[in-house]
């Protein structure tokens, strides 16, 4: 009996090249074979003008905007040999990630090049590991705040020629002015220039739209500090008095322990203080915030553009009845409207297994549904109490805040999910694993 040859895997139906600033010249003879030989040349107007004419292929320029153009543009050159070019590496915050999406990775091969932080810290002289990098391509530039510490050094990759006076700004308005900032133009290329300043005094106009700015970060001694972790100061905060205060605020944060990538149903905003600390944990976090008063919604939004998570989602409007659309949370934290009839059904309704709830409240008619919620699903129910030391005649005492009762659940697991907890050892007090 003759057995059958093993099938032979097929030949990715796309190749991307990643190209930089020099160029062909800048590329290895095996990505220049592919750009050769290929049938199909995709990328941008930049990009297709640095190939040379022996690249007989046909080209075709992105569309805008360009990621929902993907499929079909793929889909109208199947069965032809295709190249995608792309910036640097396509796999930072490049076309990589779309067509891994749409195609899979055994459809691609993917050919990189060095990417523009790779030359940045390569010409200053910065370790890439202890780099922060930000970019600002395709979102505000407000998202630049939240990585602002003194001391820290952060890479911004720029959208265009009018990012780096738009850095400055912001770096002024964060009390970041004696910042230094270095912008290296067309890195890699024949024209690579380096424009040099502070936020405080730069200096130039806008210049070569292909660049990436360097910061240096500097605190003036008189601005506000912002730490890494929950707990900012109340004063980070407009508010008209709907704020869980700082303290609460930090034992909220611990026990909804957010991680990457999860989402956060953040009800009866206020000033938006638990959905935008819950953000600035991790740049993948996301929140939605639920607030029925137009008026602190809005400056919900103004607090998270002003402490670096504009992504943060504001729905405005009353709870329940406005969650029914929401994308499943992993967490939910209600801080306000929970004698509201069905809101603490509708949110538990909404966890998927393992999800986490929290809730807060300082008068006794919620306290009673949290003491029957923790009857019925268990969880923890906590009171926390701050107390201020204040004058009083020429000596100190304590001004007692109100007390915040607060219940905190996660959802049973169902399924292998739940079999696996089960068996896991349990951890003992002192046990540090």
């Amino acid at each position: 009996m003759t057995l059958a040859p093993p099938e032979q895997p097929l030949p990715p139906a796309v190749t991307v090249v990643g190209i930089g600033a020099d160029g062909w010249a800048g590329l290895p003879d095996a990505a220049r074979t592919e750009l050769i030989d290929a049938q199909v040349l995709i990328g941008g107007e930049r990009q297709l003008g640095l190939l040379p004419a022996s690249c007989r292929g046909q080209r075709v320029p992105w569309p805008s905007p360009l990621r929902p153009a993907v499929p079909g543009l793929l889909a109208a050159h199947a069965g032809s040999r295709v190249a995608v070019l792309a910036s640097g590496d396509p796999m930072f915050y490049g076309i990589g990630r779309a067509l891994t999406e749409v195609l899979g990775t055994d459809a691609l091969r993917i050919l990189p090049h060095p990417s523009s932080v790779s030359y940045a810290c390569a010409r200053i002289g910065w370790p890439v590991e202890d780099t922060e990098v930000v970019t600002l391509v395709g979102r505000p530039a407000a998202r630049l705040a939240a990585a602002l510490h003194h001391g820290r050094r952060v890479l911004v990759l720029s959208a265009d020629a009018r990012t780096p006076a738009a850095v400055a700004g912001l770096l002024r308005e964060q009390g970041f002015g004696p910042s230094r900032l270095r912008v290296l133009e067309q890195l890699g290329g024949a024209d690579e220039a380096c424009l040099e300043g502070t936020a405080d005094h730069w200096p130039h106009p806008p210049g070569d739209p292909l660049n990436v700015i360097a910061v240096e970060c500097r605190r003036t001694p008189e601005a506000l500090r912002l730490g890494a972790v929950p707990g900012l100061p109340d004063t980070a905060y407009e508010h008209d008095g709907q704020l869980t205060k700082r303290h609460v605020r930090a034992a909220t944060l611990g026990v909804l322990a957010p991680a990457p990538g999860e989402l956060l149903w953040d009800i009866g905003g206020g000033s938006g203080s638990i959905a935008i600390e819950w953000m600035r944990t991790h740049p993948s976090c996301r929140a939605i915030t639920v607030e029925r008063d137009p008026r602190r919604a809005q400056r919900i939004t103004h607090n998270a553009d002003r402490l670096g998570v504009p992504a943060l989602r504001v729905v405005t409007g009353p709870a329940p009845g406005n969650l029914a659309r929401l994308p499943t949370p992993d967490a939910v934290f209600i801080g306000g409207g929970l004698t509201v009839p069905g809101l603490l059904d509708t949110c538990w309704d909404a966890l998927p297994p393992g999800g986490r709830l929290v809730a807060n409240t300082v008068t006794l008619e919620s306290e009673a549904l949290l003491a029957e919620a923790h009857r019925e699903h268990g969880g923890e129910l906590v009171r926390l109490a701050v107390a201020h030391a204040v004058p009083v005649g020429g000596f100190t005492g304590w001004r007692q805040a109100m007390p915040v009762t607060q219940w905190s659940v996660r959802k049973p697991l169902t399924g292998p999910e739940a079999e696996h907890s089960a068996h896991e050892p349990a951890q003992h007090p002192g046990d540090n694993r």
